[in-house]
């Protein structure tokens, strides 16, 4: 029974790689038919409470959310926390915490690129990150539109033929992962840690595109997450071809996961994911997911 369209995992332009502000995203939704969405930027919650207000003049419910970058088994992982309480202490400084690592990273990151012998200066990826912490992808675009304007050769594979579309992620996955030239060790919170206490303040968390070519999660992980507290999975996404979205349906049912649907829009960076683009998500993921809040 379809009780009215959501996406549980949008961006907007307080990402550091997102290009749309709430207010856009929000007129979108209801151009579109969605009862409901949940903006959830990179590691902020600057969207909020702003987001909120906007969201009852259009006239679409706003699901407050974030996405946090987090390390489990030594690989980075995402956790979706619909339901926030976005001005909450714990979150404040889980948020802190992250972005303070996530800065760190991403001037080792610029250090070793310039090492490698590319133009690149930190001032240039602040100027880009919308004031969030960078991505890798976000650093990788910066290099990567001022290598197109000045015809880099080294650059050459991410601005021409079938690389272009997808150019900030094949840079990454060329220089930035592990063994990589310009890899720099993750610095994050730990997933077990954040869980329980993300949990005790009132979120829902839910996995982010467990199927993601970073994460790849696959039932031990799930069963360790589900005992220390995690609660949905985001089943639905851009990420997963049939095959993996069959089989991590199954997982949530067995373990007891609520199920989400998430497109991950972002907008030019992610040409592919258009918005709306995971058509799955239904209001009833919404009441599931509330009905699994714990009081704070």
């Amino acid at each position: 029974m379809n009780n009215g369209r959501v996406d549980l995992h949008i961006h907007s332009s307080k990402s550091s790689d997102g290009d749309h502000p709430p207010l856009y995203l929000l007129r979108k939704a209801r151009e579109n038919g969605f009862r409901a969405i949940a903006i959830a930027d990179h590691d902020t919650v600057d969207a909020y409470p702003e987001a909120i207000e906007l969201s009852r003049e259009v006239g679409v419910e706003l699901i407050p959310s974030v996405e946090l970058t987090t390390l489990f088994k030594g690989r980075e992982f995402h956790l979706l926390l619909p339901f926030v309480r976005f001005d909450s202490p714990i979150v404040t400084a889980i948020l802190r915490r992250i972005g303070q690592a996530r800065t760190e990273e991403a001037k080792a990151r610029v250090a070793r690129l310039r090492d490698l012998g590319f133009d690149i200066g930190w001032s240039e990826v602040i100027r880009k990150s919308n004031g969030a912490p960078p991505l890798g992808v976000t650093i990788a675009r910066v290099l990567i539109d001022k290598g197109r304007r000045a015809k880099t050769p080294a650059l050459e594979k991410y601005t021409q033929g079938e690389n272009r579309l997808f150019a900030p992620y094949a840079f990454y996955k060329d220089y930035f992962l592990e063994g990589r030239p310009a890899h720099v060790p993750r610095r994050s919170e730990n997933l077990l840690d954040v869980l329980p206490l993300v949990g005790n303040d009132g979120a829902v968390p839910v996995l982010a595109h467990p199927g993601a070519y970073f994460e790849r999660a696959d039932k031990g992980d799930l069963t360790e997450l589900k005992d220390a507290g995690l609660a949905g999975l985001e089943v639905y996404s851009s990420y997963h071809d049939r095959q993996q979205t069959s089989a991590y349906l199954a997982l949530a049912g067995e373990l007891d996961l609520v199920p989400t649907a998430g497109s991950d829009f972002h907008g030019s960076i992610k040409p592919h994911v258009t918005f709306g683009s995971v058509r799955q998500g239904d209001y009833g993921m919404v009441e599931a997911l509330r009905s699994r809040r714990r009081p704070s």
